[in-house]
């Protein structure tokens, strides 16, 4: 069976979507999403192509939404195609997060505006290659059973339904498919470069595995498949075992703490209940260290809090406020939140400097809308003005002398995933007045009380 025949037989086989199905493909003109484009083409699909440019790559951007938009004249669809302002100086994790999140919630209003002709899903060019880098990424980051799965030909994803109808392929061999039927494509010279997670275990690690294990890749493969059975039988033993060990009281989950300690996979148990409430692998060691803690201990995620109650663990939001997060839009004059608002303004002649923490004087060219304001949260780090250096928020608040009370008040306020304001104490040396600032967004508290 050739590669176009597999195509079409994984597609049937994993029930992904039917000839009727009105679908989405992530296009970025390299060599997946092109043979993903022509596959599709070939086999008689309904889809139109979405293109992002992050404007990364100055012209080679460009080009490559060009490109794009000639596939959609070869093949006869529509194409659809946005700019994103991303900063090129940009953390790793700011670009490739922030990137995926942009993406995604565009596909996501596609999806949402398809309403005439409804689209059933967002068709991505992931291959097995890419499975494989998955899930040592995961099994390095501490997932889980769950992430050694990786990637599957269909799940809910940010955007809604995410369809991978190239999973079953290996590089190589989607190369060579292009190669045979003659199709061109675009080379993103970044991709050579392993400053990025990925692109580090994709040029790294698995070439330095295969010098040592031929068969690395196949062997992760059947170890993926192997995987997704075996988490088939962990989580109807794990449900059944949580079960018996968790009570739900209204929006609280209550965790006997001496049944816990006595299970023989209680750390199992502990990362598989803590994990969806947004604590991290790297709690873990803590919450077993809280199982004998003293009564009011507690360890706190982004959104809940543990906390040692005398024979319980009680998991519990962290504010029973639904509104611990709101987006700030550029055309907006207020915002209100907690008991506070913030007045925004735009600012062409610069001020002198106020030295009023309830003030903040930032550079607007810096800035991108729109902005989110939210409580704060564990490992949130900024670079207090007059800082070159990060600092994470926690310290921050230790050296600035803060009562745990005072901490489970502070709201912060960021711009592309970065913080540009700890509102009301300090704003981030990376969005300060210069020399070179020619406009200014001035926020300024307000209590509503």
């Amino acid at each position: 069976m050739d590669f176009f025949q597999t195509f079409q037989a994984y597609i049937t086989n994993h029930n992904l979507f039917q000839k009727n199905d009105r679908l989405l493909l992530a296009v970025s003109g390299g060599v997946d999403s092109v043979v993903l484009c022509d596959c599709m083409h070939k086999a008689g699909y309904d889809f139109v192509i979405g293109h992002c440019n992050f404007q990364l790559r100055g012209d080679e951007s460009f080009k490559d939404e060009i490109f794009v938009k000639e596939l959609g004249i070869r093949y006869r669809v529509e194409v659809k195609t946005i700019r994103f302002d991303i900063e090129k100086d940009a953390a790793e994790k700011n670009i490739q997060v922030s990137a995926r999140h942009l993406r995604y919630k565009w596909f996501e209003e596609i999806i949402q505006q398809s309403n005439d002709n409804p689209i059933k899903g967002v068709v991505t060019a992931h291959h097995a290659n890419d499975n494989i880098e998955t899930v040592i990424m995961n099994f390095i980051k501490g997932t889980g059973i769950n992430g050694l799965q990786g990637m599957r030909p269909q799940e809910g994803g940010i955007g809604g339904i995410v369809i991978r109808p190239l999973l079953f392929a290996k590089k190589e061999e989607v190369v060579a498919y292009a190669t045979a039927n003659n199709l061109v494509w675009r080379e993103d010279q970044s991709n050579q470069s392993s400053k990025y997670s990925r692109n580090f275990i994709r040029n790294e690690i698995v070439p330095l595995l295969k010098t040592k294990y031929s068969s690395v890749e196949d062997n992760m493969l059947n170890n993926i498949q192997r995987f997704n059975q075996v988490s088939v039988i962990y989580n109807q033993a794990l449900q059944k075992e949580i079960a018996s060990l968790v009570e739900k009281r209204n929006n609280e989950i209550f965790i006997p703490i001496l049944k816990l300690l006595k299970s023989k996979v209680s750390e199992t148990l502990i990362h598989e209940i803590i994990t969806p409430f947004n604590f991290t692998a790297h709690q873990i060691q803590e919450v077993i260290k809280l199982l004998n803690a003293g009564s009011g201990k507690f360890i706190d995620s982004s959104s809940h809090r543990i906390l040692n109650n005398r024979n319980w663990l009680i998991i519990s939001p962290l504010n029973n406020s639904t509104n611990n997060q709101s987006v700030i839009e550029k055309h907006q004059q207020e915002i209100f939140f907690d008991n506070h608002k913030i007045n925004i303004e735009f600012l062409d002649v610069k001020p002198t400097i106020d030295v009023d923490l309830s003030i903040a004087l930032l550079d607007s060219k810096a800035i991108h809308f729109p902005l989110i304001i939210r409580k704060w949260k564990t490992g949130d780090y900024f670079y207090p003005l007059g800082m070159s250096k990060k600092k994470k928020l926690s310290r921050f608040f230790i050296d600035s002398k803060l009562s745990k009370i005072e901490k489970e008040k502070v709201w912060v306020i960021e711009s592309n995933q970065r913080i540009i304001w700890v509102v009301g104490m300090r704003i981030d040396n990376r969005f300060r007045l210069t020399e070179r600032t020619s406009k200014i967004l001035k926020l300024t508290l307000i209590s509503s009380k």
